[in-house]
């Protein structure tokens, strides 16, 4: 129940903790005289969901608050954890909405409610602007829901940064001989949802939470056990200087919600959690992707997908950046192929291993840079033990793309699919063609194909039965011929508003994006990829790695990863307006309904690639390169 609180002591702890350390100690006593407090143990409800007549903020005094999505089930990792001097529902406050998330106390703690009268002047002062801006600026994608804490740590990712700056606090360690009471003692003790276990050769086991219940409570497991026998090990952990957007695929691709940060030498920097990265949308991700997983037939997959456009739409709406969202969205694709292969070699007659299998996507899915209008490219390798059943294999194939044209996914149109007997190849068949490839690069459409098999991901199965990268390792070495064609190939991509198909067919109001501006970068950085060693990798990924090439300058290269990045957030957006309003999602934009600076970033990205071309095909030429005379008269 709410009890008074001495004045002078809550304007005291107000004055410590930002915005309201600019205030005078008259406004800070009159702050505090209309201000309540609560204590709450661990797990009541501060806040709930769906409040229309907020009107007030809330700052915690002591323990810590969770925030978490109304639809998450018991357990899911919060939106944020509040710690001391932090504020939440301040910004349903300020603009009027209803609370979209369930306040929490994590641990027995102390809040205290600011009213609405009172408070809102705080926020239009020039400290309380410069606060909401550094919380806006500090979130994920400008999403956050509350405060960060008083020394900033607790903050949603930002695109930017790296790992090591999101750690929150040091993590609870404890060795392999811990019981696992004395281990959930030190977790409840630290606030944490989880403990870190050194093991040997520079490993690391964790114990969660969420392990906690399902290893231990469920299993009826005696909390006198070493906490050692239910620990996962090793952990996947993560480098203090990866990107939080890498951090987050990862997660999402393991299907993990803790991740230790090591450094160089592999010490122990804290451990990231699901939540210190997400959003409510991403959340969501984890949870859709967990329901895929889930999923014990056909029929339930094909429900389970219903949830993807939502998610695209959600991803896009609350600020996620384009290639954090193109990423997200290949993952949980990754997720659905997957389980619709697993399906389907449940149902077949015949028993299939995962070494003996590998199922791969191609295209921008196998980039990691999948759109809502993106379909499905794929191709089967299987073990030469299985010879003979190779048409069983692409029925198999067939029942998946079945599954998946049901889930919303089509297959590619150009059927690059598994189905085709193109596609689908025992390792050592795939290893002979692409040597076939890479020695007649002009023949059995050999540019073609090296350019869909190199951008290939095994997603289910055996990785080693993807043999074809391997022979294009040393290509610039062994294969220069084949190289240069490739790049010949590349520049024949050329950069346009219009072509002449679209002038014909009156079409010029419009760009497609896609053939217009994005594939000649993707078909550029492919090439610079191979000219590296570099196979299946991001388009910004092979644009690094293959600055400084020869042909490709560093200037070069960062600004064709500019203006990619630029044409994807383009794009996506365009696209989830397409779905938004009911229509297929395409590449095809009408110039009109640009704005002005979006036209203009069009033009301009379109004149920077043809630059980039002109550029590269003069330097190939002067080598001996052959390339199209368009691209050097452009």
């Amino acid at each position: 129940m709410p009890t008074s609180s001495p004045a002078d002591t809550l304007a005291e702890f107000l004055a410590g903790h930002s915005p309201f350390d600019s205030l005078t100690r008259s406004d800070l006593a009159d702050l505090a005289a209309t201000a309540s407090t609560a204590e709450y143990a661990a797990g009541d409800v501060v806040v709930g969901p769906g409040v229309d007549d907020i009107d007030a903020v809330w700052v915690v005094w002591s323990g810590s608050v969770d925030l978490l999505h109304p639809d998450d089930v018991d357990g899911a990792a919060p939106l944020d954890t509040i710690e001391p001097g932090g504020l939440f529902g301040f910004s349903a406050m300020l603009v009027g909405l209803r609370t979209t998330f369930t306040a929490t106390a994590a641990r027995p703690s102390v809040v205290v409610r600011l009213q609405g009268p009172s408070v809102r002047p705080v926020f239009a002062s020039p400290a309380g602007v410069t606060y909401l801006a550094r919380t806006i600026a500090q979130s994920f994608g400008g999403r956050s829901i509350a405060s960060p804490s008083p020394d900033g740590a607790g903050l949603s990712a930002a695109p930017g940064g790296t790992a090591a700056a999101l750690v929150r606090r040091a993590a609870a360690t404890v060795d392999a001989d811990t019981s696992i009471r004395d281990a959930v003692c030190l977790m409840t003790e630290r606030g944490s949802s989880c403990v870190v276990i050194p093991t040997t050769r520079g490993r690391y086991g964790i114990f969660t939470d969420r392990d906690l219940r399902t290893r231990v409570v469920a299993a009826g497991v005696p909390v006198d056990t070493r906490i050692g026998s239910v620990m996962t090990v090793p952990a996947a952990v993560v480098d203090a200087d990866r990107t939080p957007t890498g951090v987050l695929l990862e997660m999402l691709e393991l299907g993990v919600q803790h991740m230790p940060v090591v450094d160089v030498r592999g010490g122990l920097v804290g451990v990231l959690e699901s939540a210190d990265l997400l959003a409510n949308s991403t959340t969501r991700s984890f949870s859709l992707r967990r329901h895929v997983e889930a999923a014990v037939s056909t029929d339930a997959l094909i429900g389970v997908s219903a949830g993807l456009r939502p998610l695209i739409v959600d991803l896009w709406r609350t600020g996620t950046t384009a290639g954090a969202a193109s990423g997200i969205l290949s993952v949980v694709v990754d997720a659905l192929v997957r389980r619709a292969v697993e399906l389907a070699i449940a149902a077949s007659p015949t028993p299939l291993r995962g070494r003996d299998l590998a199922w791969l996507s191609l295209g921008s899915v196998g980039r990691r840079e999948a759109m809502p209008s993106s379909d499905v490219d794929s191709a089967l390798s299987w073990s030469d033990g299985l010879a003979g059943r190779e048409e069983a294999l692409r029925g198999l194939a067939r029942a998946v793309h079945r599954t998946l044209d049901a889930c919303g996914l089509p297959a590619d149109t150009n059927n690059a699919i598994a189905s085709s007997p193109r596609f689908a190849r025992s390792a050592s068949a795939w290893r002979a063609a692409a040597s076939g490839w890479l020695d007649d690069p002009l023949g059995d459409r050999g540019i073609v194909m090296s350019s869909l098999l190199v951008d290939g991901r095994v997603v289910w199965g055996d990785p080693d039965l993807h043999s074809v990268p391997d022979a294009y390792r040393e290509m610039a070495v062994e294969h220069p011929e084949a190289l240069r064609l490739q790049l010949r190939d590349a520049l024949a991509t050329r950069a346009r508003v219009r072509s002449v198909r679209d002038v014909l067919a009156r079409r010029g109001t419009t760009v497609d994006l896609k053939s217009h501006a994005v594939s000649p970068i993707v078909n550029l950085a492919r090439w610079g990829g191979m000219s590296v060693g570099v196979a299946c990798a991001s388009t910004p990924a092979r644009l690094t790695a293959a600055a400084g090439n020869g042909l490709l300058s560093e200037p070069d290269s960062r600004v064709l990863v500019d203006v990619f990045e630029r044409l994807q957030h383009l794009r996506f957006g365009h696209q989830v307006d397409c779905l938004s309003d009911g229509r297929t999602p395409t590449d095809v934009v009408a110039l009109g309904e640009l704005t002005p600076l979006e036209r203009s970033m069009v033009m301009d990205a379109i004149r920077e690639i043809a630059s980039v071309q002109r550029r590269v095909g003069h330097v190939a030429s002067t080598v001996g390169v052959p390339v199209p005379r368009a691209v050097r008269d452009r």
